[in-house]
């Protein structure tokens, strides 16, 4: 494992420069220099305990850390969420292995709390001495006392969790609360650092951290045993799969978005949303593909996660948090100068409230993708999904907020209108397959009075290609270019090698051209959104232009634009949402879901299509 220098801008390390852990209740980020400068408690949508990555000087950190730190590297243990930091210090080197702890005998593709609500921190000398800074600054006010030979931390934004930090070596506690020690460990010592808040204090006596790190490994390979992948970029395809199960809420299926909050789309700007929440189009995109890699029992938990949520309210909602409901109201957290600077900091997604037609496209194609794994539609479900397609036909000439959450006007996306046809289309299939009642005449109209609008006035003759919204009846002129267009062929609203499907693709690769393969999901230019600033390039859509070129047999193009899309990630093969052109560096909320999915998904189709050219071949 290769070790590279640390370098810092205004005094934050890249994005890129983090690795992710978890115990699919919660996770944190482990920084390249030693420290944790991201964790939620108790879970993936809870206030944070340690948010530096968003504030250096007061979101806190747990550190440990080399004295004269000159470079690092970090791997994953194989098939595992287990991070290993590899801390090069002027005497030595600090092996640094991190995870969220589980239990003996947890199995991840059970609906209950696999984790011990630990963070566990092994440190130890290789090939000389080494002077370590062990240091706790947590975000907000706490109190610490001593306790049993432990730290008892009361606070304050979650009074009722009890917090226990552990040390093998001596630390003191500073006026403000922080804890700090300087340990100097010879050649072949070890240093234990625990963060602990399972409330069951008894879980981090008389067992040994390696036993604690081998039963946790035992776990994740015995899950990640059950993947079932041979198509090209193979390593980075399971990695994929290994971080959207870390950002997997094990007892409900639900998967985050993302695993942070607030990580600009641009340095600088304002474009800072809070991601940890599901949102209903992920869930179908997410679904499909862990279920070809064989991960049908997250799928069908996601799914069925889902849909109860439907039930129970009896309506769609855009995203919800881990307990199904609707995020909280958006707001501005002053306390926090955000990543590099780049404020506000924002809690909550005010985006949960907007109009976005989409929805019941998503919503549907969810419930198709249960059916067809043997899920059961009971009566209420039936009735309410029935009313889901009802309200889609209403709705979809409707001018709405967009896949993209536009915080402008809305307009009638074009890929809005194609969810709801797709959301007919579904409902008609679920009804057939299930044998279920439904109007099946009128519904076959409406699907294709939608779809035949869709590609009558979404469609500018003199640029020849799909645009971003459909021109009102007696207007002329069209939107802009939106990288969403390539989802139609994805979405069976038009075969990916139609002339005009493969027009579109062109135009859209060739106007939202980031360079090197990347591209924009639109030009502010000319499709208004409501913000300021710009953005990076958005790396989901430079994977559905893969699967677009795939679908046109377009196999060569389609494997060199896959490799150099997977060459983007790090040595931990972790993306985040977007790229910065001119620079290669990572932009926005990280690890981000939907961008390792695209990995996936794309990884899948080119790998089938490849077979496919092969057989004819022989």
């Amino acid at each position: 494992m290769p070790l590279r220098p640390l370098s810092r801008t205004d005094g934050y390390l890249p994005i890129e420069d983090h690795g992710l852990i978890g115990d699919g209740v919660t996770c944190a980020l482990v920084a390249r220099d030693g420290s944790i400068p991201w964790l939620c408690l108790p879970n993936f949508d809870s206030r944070p305990f340690l948010a530096g990555i968003l504030d250096a000087d007061r979101g806190g950190s747990l550190d440990v850390t080399p004295v004269g730190l000159r470079e690092s590297a970090q791997r994953y243990l194989p098939d595992t969420g287990i991070l290993v930091t590899e801390l090069q210090g002027p005497d030595g080197r600090l092996e640094l292995t991190d995870c969220l702890t589980l239990r003996k005998g947890a199995d991840l593709s059970e609906p209950v709390p696999p984790g011990r609500g630990e963070l566990l921190r092994l440190a130890r000398a290789v090939g000389g001495a080494v002077e370590v800074d062990v240091r706790l600054v947590p975000m907000d006010g706490v109190l610490v006392r001593p306790e049993l030979g432990a730290w008892r931390i009361q606070w304050a934004a979650e009074p009722g969790l009890e917090i226990l930090f552990s040390c093998s070596h001596p630390v003191t506690v500073a006026g403000d609360g922080a804890i700090r020690g300087r340990v100097r460990l010879e050649d072949g010592e070890r240093l234990t650092v625990a963060l602990q808040w399972s409330g069951q204090t008894h879980t981090r006596i008389g067992t040994e951290p390696e036993v604690l790190i081998d039963q946790t490994a035992a776990a994740w390979r015995e899950w990640a045993g059950r993947l079932q992948y041979s198509g090209p970029q193979s390593d980075l395809v399971r990695r994929s799969a290994l971080t959207l199960k870390l950002l997997d809420h094990v007892p409900t299926g639900a998967i985050m978005a993302a695993a942070t909050s607030s990580l600009p789309e641009e340095i600088g700007g304002s474009r800072n949303w809070d991601y940890r929440f599901t949102w209903v189009r992920d869930a179908a995109f997410s679904s499909y593909a862990l279920r070809r890699i064989g991960m049908q029992d997250e799928s069908n938990a996601f799914l069925a996660w889902t849909l109860r949520n439907v039930e129970r309210d009896d309506r769609a909602s855009i995203c919800y948090t881990l307990d199904g409901k609707r995020p909280g109201m958006e707001w501005t957290d002053l306390a926090l100068s955000g990543y590099r600077g780049s404020g506000p900091v924002r809690w909550g997604n005010g985006a949960a409230r907007q109009i976005q037609n989409d929805v019941y496209g998503e919503l549907l194609d969810v419930a198709y993708q249960w059916v067809r794994s043997g899920g059961v539609l009971e009566p209420p479900l039936w009735r309410a999904l029935q009313e889901l397609t009802e309200e889609a036909i209403r709705q979809w000439r409707t001018p709405d907020n967009g896949i993209w959450e536009i915080r402008d006007a809305g307009r009638p996306f074009t890929y809005s209108v194609g969810m709801c046809h797709v959301a007919v289309d579904r409902a008609i299939r679920i009804g057939e397959l299930c044998g279920l009642p439904f109007p099946e005449e009128r519904w076959r109209r409406e699907a294709e009075l939608i779809r035949s609008t869709l590609l009558e006035r979404s469609w500018d003759p003199e640029r020849g290609t799909f645009t971003e919204h459909l021109t009102p009846p007696g207007e002329t002129g069209h939107g802009g270019l939106d990288g969403s267009l390539l989802t139609l062929p994805l979405r069976r609203l038009i075969a990916a090698d139609d002339p005009r499907m493969v027009a579109t693709t062109e135009a859209v690769r060739r106007h939202l051209d980031a360079g090197d393969g990347l591209l924009y999901r639109y030009l502010h230019t000319e499709s208004p959104d409501g913000l300021a600033g710009g953005e990076g390039a958005f790396l989901l859509c430079s994977f559905w232009l893969v699967d677009n070129l795939t679908g046109q047999g377009r196999l060569d193009e389609a494997v060199e634009l896959y490799d150099s899309l997977c060459g983007r990630a790090t040595e931990l093969g972790l993306l985040a949402e977007e790229i910065d052109p001119s620079t290669g560096a990572f932009l926005g909320n990280f690890p981000q879901a939907f961008s390792h999915v695209g990995v996936i998904t794309s990884g899948w189709s080119l790998g089938r299509a490849l077979a496919g050219r092969e057989g004819n071949a022989r």
